[in-house]
């Protein structure tokens, strides 16, 4: 199909971005420390790290990385961490020293870690102390050499630290005890970095930046191997796209949406690095009234989240953010599941700027898709692929279909991943020779190169931007003993978009639903959890055996 889209692109937006600016994450990161040196790069609970700081921070933790740990290039070091100060220093650092690093959930179950730090090698890992009990649990069973511990206060001001820490251990009892001979602290490795020069290592658009873990359509998860060229592309091609609205070391871009997911970390941490703005934290974005205070107190210039987030705060009390931000707001993105027309024109009405809704998924680092700037209103529409992007929508046998019609979205760019790890058959599913990924999602393309979201491809489940893979909860239904067989779908929820329904045959006729989520909740991350369970005598199954999901789902309840 040829590029419809571009003589509808938006004034200023050029059909191909520069993806060649940067050799590579680091260069990026250490051209932008020399830019801004004086700016604000991240900010938590107040507190700011400039540029400058940020610079000489991930400088000592990659010197520690290399000269005190002894990792070398290549090898993968796990982040386990919330929006906090530690989260960019840790990678930076990992990154400038030339290792991969391997995002990880911090509300991961042992079981959900264990598998992605087999699965990735790695040897390090940064943690925070509230989940380090998890950590406790599995590390016997991994290829660990190295456990960094860090508290929620470590980069604050001394006293500020001591009364956060405090607060967090023994007022909230959120840092349950643990025990990891050996384990580094934080700022300690910081410390003793300081104490070496970082050795340079040359890191090129090839070399691979993360494994970045993902269930793909099913399955367990994935590591798709996204390079310091995906990431830099991605960044580039998000600039092109919205950089008309933005300022070199003017903006200050709000995430509560998790670091660890790939959303957040390009169109937030990574691209407005670039620009020199200023990342404001949000470690806890599920405490409302905590995060409406950050945003009636902060003069932000973009925000994105997820639906429900949206939703979240416009319900909440007191969120009359736009008097106190004097009209700074120039973006809201929205991406991670599809915007509902109510929470968009809410939106608009209270914020005064629209929601611009994007696409995309991590195998392609992510962005593909994305609503015009200038948008008066809400669409519906997922927007036109960004520049340096194909898009074509193909049917099962993988032909072209003309505009209009529906089939799947299949994408090609600078930004779509290697391959994932170690899994070349599962490599071959999605990517083809020519490098075009299959999505998976079903899509349809009008006239203008506008791209709408059909449904989605075999059975994910999206809880609040999450995706939730029904054979792994199935899988973890399975496990127990009063389980005969189980079914799990998606079904509408009013706060997070979708919930997991699970659908089960008794093997014992006194199990219950409460013990079924119990078993669950001690297996899986809380939003993988079903958050209902209807017993059946049977299941619908294919001719080979397979659960008719279609089929449970559109059973009447």
């Amino acid at each position: 199909m040829e590029p419809i889209w571009l003589e509808h692109y938006p004034p200023g937006v050029p059909p191909e971005a520069d993806i060649l600016r940067y050799a590579s994450l680091k260069d990026l990161l250490e051209q932008s420390c020399e830019r801004f040196r004086a700016r604000p790069a991240f900010t938590s609970m107040g507190i700011s790290l400039s540029y400058d700081e940020l610079d000489r921070r991930s400088q000592a933790f990659g010197a520690w990385l290399q000269h005190e740990a002894g990792l070398t290039r290549g090898e993968r070091v796990a982040i386990m961490l919330p929006n906090l100060l530690q989260y960019p220093v840790a990678l930076f650092g990992a990154l400038r020293a030339g290792m991969v690093v391997v995002n990880v959930n911090p509300l991961y179950t042992a079981r959900e870690l264990q598998h992605q730090l087999a699965d990735s090698g790695a040897t390090a890992i940064v943690v925070l102390e509230n989940f380090a009990r998890t950590l406790q649990e599995i590390v016997a069973a991994t290829a660990l050499r190295h456990v960094v511990v860090t508290r929620v206060g470590d980069l604050l001001p001394p006293l500020r630290a001591c009364l956060v820490n405090f607060a967090v251990k023994w007022v909230k009892r959120a840092a349950p005890r643990w025990q990891l001979p050996g384990a580094v602290a934080f700022s300690s490795a910081l410390e003793r970095g300081v104490r070496h020069r970082l050795t340079e290592v040359p890191v090129t658009r090839d070399d691979i930046a993360f494994l970045q873990y993902t269930g793909g359509t099913t399955g367990v998860a994935k590591g798709a191997i996204l390079t310091h060229g995906n990431l830099v592309a991605n960044v580039e091609q998000t600039s092109a796209w919205i950089g008309s609205v933005l300022r070199e070391g003017e903006e200050v871009v709000v995430t509560p949406l998790p670091l660890y997911h790939v959303f957040a970390l390009t169109a937030n941490l990574l691209t407005f690095v670039k620009w020199g703005g200023n990342d404001v934290l949000i470690a806890n974005p599920r405490d409302i009234p905590g995060f409406v205070k950050v945003l009636r107190t902060t003069r932000f210039t973009v925000i994105t989240g997820v639906n429900t987030l949206y939703r979240k705060l416009l319900d909440a009390p007191g969120f009359e953010v736009k008097p106190a931000n004097a009209g700074a707001l120039k973006l809201a993105v929205a991406g991670g599941m599809s915007v509902q027309r109510a929470v968009a024109e809410r939106w608009q009405q209270r914020m005064g700027v629209p929601l611009i809704e994007g696409y995309g998924l991590t195998e392609a680092s992510p962005i593909v898709c994305a609503n015009p700037l200038d948008a008066r209103k809400f669409s519906g529409a997922i927007g036109m692929p960004i520049p340096s992007t194909r898009v074509e929508i193909r049917d099962e046998a993988g032909n072209p279909l003309p505009p209009g019609e529906a089939g799947e979205l299949w994408v090609q760019g600078p930004q779509v991943m290697r391959g994932y790890w170690n899994m070349a058959d599962e490599t071959a599913k999605v990517l083809s020779a020519d490098g075009w990924l299959r999505t998976g999602d079903i899509c349809e393309m009008d006239a203008r190169g506008m791209v709408r979201f059909v449904e989605r491809a075999k059975d994910v489940v999206v809880v609040s931007g999450f995706k939730v893979y029904p054979n792994e909860v199935e899988d973890v239904l399975m496990l127990h003993p009063g389980v005969s067989e189980a079914g799990v779908v998606g079904v509408p929820d009013e706060k997070s978009g979708e919930a997991v329904k699970a659908f089960v045959v008794k093997r014992n006729p006194a199990l219950t639903a409460a013990e079924l989520i119990a078993h669950c909740r001690a297996n899986l991350a809380a939003y993988k959890v079903p958050k209902q369970v209807e017993f059946r005598e049977r299941l619908p199954r294919s001719p080979i055996g397979k659960v008719l999901r279609r089929a449970l789902k559109d059973a009447p309840a």
